[in-house]
């Protein structure tokens, strides 16, 4: 269970959990996909309430990334009694963590989304999804419980052809859904949604099928009753805390930056939803490759192994980099090609309109891969407060940036999306400050 961070392993572990990582947003890529070919206005909606689903099913998961740290802790020192603990702590908060977020969605989201969406018909359409899609949040955080189990021992191929089943049939029921195919009702938004929760419940089934019988596991003795402590929850909470709140406030940063861009009109909200499905496609690589780094630091952590762990985040910056370019030099040379299935033949002008707002997403990705690495390095570490304190400070940026751009100076949707270059340069600096201290390395043992 001890890893070797050479560069066939990194890829070994990272690609699996690329897609893996990527599921929720793999799924809200099928839902604007087809919701394209509905309306201008559904596709809106689903921009506005897609990144709220993101935002609360990063909750689950930012937890989930405190159990996956200390599994590959535990990993690192060989301790499977400490494995078997941690991951059903993890798998009970998940639970009751899922029950709250589910009584929210049905009986908060009214509210909520009359606090930020001006659009009547944005606003019922974002009601009409969150109906069906708040069912999904159990089988989300039972997912991301099972990934982190995977991830944290790095036998993550399986997670791979989970996901893959995964998008095949939510791309078949969200067609039959949505408009009525193959005998089913034509539901339109609420079919994208149902389809994506039908979608995970039997892919969660199916994993945990899998898990059952894999050899592999056995030897953790999972499904006995389950022996763990309530320190071992109280220590995933002190390292997943910060991350939550971390990945909130990058979420909540992203939600308040589309409720800004909704005063700007419906077309340049479909504007920005082209433009963050593309940052979506872009970013796998990443999640992918931040994942596998919370797991090898924390695995060399775990073996004592400080030395190893800079020098294995550069290696794993440069391949993420590598090959997020690979995917995107044909968006940056053939954008018309590439992206039309996905507006279809309803209004064209949102492809032609979004060109020069893709180029500067170029420059944001050309950023936020290496440091996203980094960032995430410091999570594997266990320093996860200090990771919290730089998200902070570039949301704090990244909002007033935006606000000033759109409300006071009354600024183009370019110069909006601009504002994000700002934020990951505070956060380049928060990095090169952390590992610039000697005393990061006393912060590298997991107790």
């Amino acid at each position: 269970m001890r890893i070797t961070p050479t560069t066939r392993q990194i890829i070994t572990i990272a690609l699996p959990i690329m897609v893996g990582s990527a599921a929720q947003n793999i799924i809200q890529l099928s839902d604007s996909i087809f919701l394209s070919q509905l309306s201008e206005t559904d596709f809106a909606a689903i921009g506005f309430v897609g990144v709220f689903y993101l935002a609360i099913n990063a909750i689950g998961y930012g937890f989930s990334k405190g159990g996956q740290i200390l599994i590959a802790n535990m990993a690192g020192q060989q301790n499977i009694a400490g494995i078997r603990r941690h991951f059903h702590a993890l798998g009970i908060f998940e639970f009751i963590l899922a029950i709250g977020m589910f009584l929210f969605m049905k009986f908060g989201s009214a509210w909520f989304f009359s606090l930020f969406i001006q659009n009547d018909s944005i606003y019922h359409a974002s009601l009409e999804f969150i109906q069906y899609r708040s069912y999904g949040i159990f089988f989300s955080y039972a997912a991301v419980t099972l990934i982190a189990l995977y991830t944290g021992i790095a036998r993550t191929k399986f997670i791979l052809y989970e996901t893959i089943f995964l998008l095949f049939l939510n791309g078949f029921l969200n067609y039959s859904l949505i408009f009525g195919k193959f005998g089913f009702p034509s539901m339109g938004i609420g079919g994208s949604a149902l389809a994506s929760t039908i979608s995970e419940g039997i892919a969660v089934i199916i994993f945990f099928i899998y898990m059952r019988y894999d050899k592999h596991i056995k030897a953790f003795n999972i499904f006995s009753r389950p022996d763990f402590h309530w320190n071992d929850i109280k220590r995933q909470l002190q390292l997943a805390t910060p991350i939550v709140v971390q990945n909130f406030v990058g979420l909540g940063s992203w939600f308040i930056f589309f409720s800004i861009i909704e005063d700007m009109g419906v077309h340049a909200m479909a504007i920005s939803n082209l433009v963050r499905i593309v940052y979506l496609i872009l970013s796998i690589p990443c999640w992918g490759f931040s994942s596998t780094t919370n797991t090898i630091v924390s695995n060399l952590a775990g073996q004592n192994q400080v030395d190893a762990i800079l020098p294995t985040m550069k290696k794993t910056a440069i391949i993420c980099f590598l090959l997020t370019a690979v995917v995107a030099l044909p968006i940056i040379l053939f954008p018309d090609f590439i992206l039309y299935p996905i507006i279809g033949t309803k209004d064209s002008r949102i492809l032609t309109d979004s060109k020069p707002t893709l180029m500067i997403l170029m420059v944001i990705i050309a950023l936020y891969t290496p440091i996203s690495i980094y960032v995430n390095g410091i999570a594997g570490i266990g320093a996860t407060m200090y990771g919290l304190m730089i998200q902070i400070f570039s949301a704090f940026f990244y909002l007033v940036s935006i606000y000033l751009v759109v409300d006071v100076i009354n600024g183009s949707l370019n110069m909006a999306w601009s504002t994000e270059i700002l934020y990951w340069l505070v956060q380049l600096v928060g990095v090169i400050w952390f590992f610039s201290r000697k005393k990061w390395k006393t912060q590298a043992i997991l107790s």
